[in-house]
């Protein structure tokens, strides 16, 4: 087989047109197995294929690029780094995405090579150049070449190239090209900084975590909105959470939550500051989260008697997260607030979204039931609610898998419960358990009868 590749490889190069051969080429390959062809192609060179990615024919290029991702896929990290630098380094500035995606995706595959890696390490041009990927109009370019960074950036060395070098200039001329570009680059720090305490403290060094998080007080309310969703990705980590507190982000961002009342565009990041605090509830204590940020609770309960579907429906995220613990029901419990929420089970805008077919208001709809489905008092509430247990029955609605989901938890939920059967009654609980034993995805059969001659 060895032998063919040579012979396709040489034919190739001898045509003008050699989109045919290409696509011989391209069969030949895939009919070896990954495994096998490392033995047929190590020994080889795809110079012509490179060559011909310099063509403005996009089928010419796409059947080189689907060659190359085969060939080079079969071959090491450490093979690639040491013969084939050169090519990817032009792949990364070559004018169709999907060249610069091969490219990076190779680059990506050296950099967690423990030797391939120090052939990346030395060549600042390289790296330099997939930093400049990040600016590419094509979004999936851009997180291919995050990706690939981020990757380097899980050794000391990577750390060291990145953030103690001139590429952290490049990093922030990059940044200077757009608001968009701007956020890609915030995502490649955040991604970074997760990974380690240590990561995190060359990010927070490097000046870019300060002014990442000096947008969440910006002008620009849209840019609010990006700046929380970012920082709520840095929470995530438990020392990107102790980081933030020691900067007194979260006191930062419960007075926004309070000011938000006088602001007449804080309906554009108002859920953001939400999720944040309930990302925040989860990972921690609700129980501190609640009584140390009051301002949050208060607010949760008021957006969910919103009229507004986007707020009742961030409002419903969070109460079910927080009704999803032990921890957290006791916590709504000691404040009063489990009653809170029967209002906002009894509200109308909260019943019309739990039956609209909307997945986000839905699925939070059902979270909050299932908060309070083990309490008898949320028993007892929902079974004075005419049609209730037959909208919970009944599988025709919710069709997505979320929301089948969501409604068996509501079911089990329900049935864990020693209250449920006394206050549902007896044939609501039987055909509950009935819907538990038959599993979220259940169908029944139904035979179909024609009758001949029908219209």
């Amino acid at each position: 087989m060895a032998a063919s590749i040579e012979s396709l490889l040489e034919e190739i190069s001898g045509v003008e047109d050699p989109l045919e051969e290409l696509q011989s080429l391209k069969t030949a390959l895939l009919s070896i197995p990954v495994s096998a062809l490392r033995d047929s192609v190590s020994g080889q060179r795809f110079d012509v294929i490179f060559s011909l990615l310099n063509s403005n024919q996009r089928a010419q290029v796409e059947l080189c690029v689907d060659i190359l991702e085969r060939i080079l896929m079969a071959l090491s990290p450490e093979h690639l780094a040491q013969n084939y630098r050169v090519e990817l380094q032009a792949g990364l500035n070559h004018p169709n995405e999907t060249v610069m995606i091969l490219a990076l995706t190779q680059i990506g595959r050296m950099v967690e090579h423990p030797d391939a890696v120090t052939e990346i390490l030395n060549n600042h041009d390289i790296l330099r150049a997939v930093i400049q990927c990040i600016a590419a109009e094509k979004m999936a370019v851009a997180k291919q070449a995050i990706q690939s960074l981020s990757k380097l950036s899980h050794s000391k060395p990577g750390l060291d190239k990145l953030f103690q070098s001139d590429l952290l200039k490049a990093m922030k001329d990059v940044m200077a090209t757009s608001d968009i570009v701007r956020y890609r680059i915030y995502e490649l720090v955040v991604e970074i900084s997760s990974v380690s305490p240590i990561s995190l403290g060359y990010c927070a060094n490097s000046s870019l975590i300060s002014q990442l998080i000096g947008e969440l007080t910006g002008d620009d309310v849209l840019t609010r909105a990006t700046a929380i969703e970012m920082v709520t990705s840095l929470a995530h980590s438990q020392h990107g959470r102790q980081y933030l507190s020691q900067q007194g982000i979260m006191d930062k961002i419960s007075n926004m939550i309070r000011g938000a009342d006088t602001d007449p565009f804080s309906s554009l990041y108002l859920p953001g500051l939400v999720k944040f605090f309930g990302n925040l509830a989860i990972m921690d204590s609700p129980q501190q989260v609640c009584e140390t940020y009051p301002a949050f609770q208060n607010k949760v309960f008021e957006m969910a008697l919103d009229p507004d579907p986007v707020m009742i429906g961030v409002a419903l995220d969070t109460l079910g997260l927080l009704g999803s613990t032990v921890e957290g029901k006791q916590v709504l419990q000691k404040t009063g607030s489990l009653k809170v929420q029967g209002r906002v089970v009894k509200n109308e805008p909260t019943r019309m979204c739990v039956t609209q077919p909307f997945p986000e208001l839905h699925c939070g709809a059902l979270r909050i039931f299932t908060a309070i489905a083990t309490q008898p008092w949320g028993q007892k509430l929902m079974i004075r609610n005419p049609g209730f247990m037959e909208f919970i029955l009944d599988r025709s609605t919710g069709q997505t898998k979320e929301a089948k989901d969501a409604k068996f938890e509501l079911v089990g939920s329900l049935l864990s419960s020693s209250t449920s059967a006394e206050i549902l009654g007896s044939q609501n609980y039987i055909r509950l358990k009935t819907y538990l034993r038959e599993g979220p995805y259940y169908v029944s059969a139904v035979a179909s009868v024609s009758t001949e001659g029908a219209d």
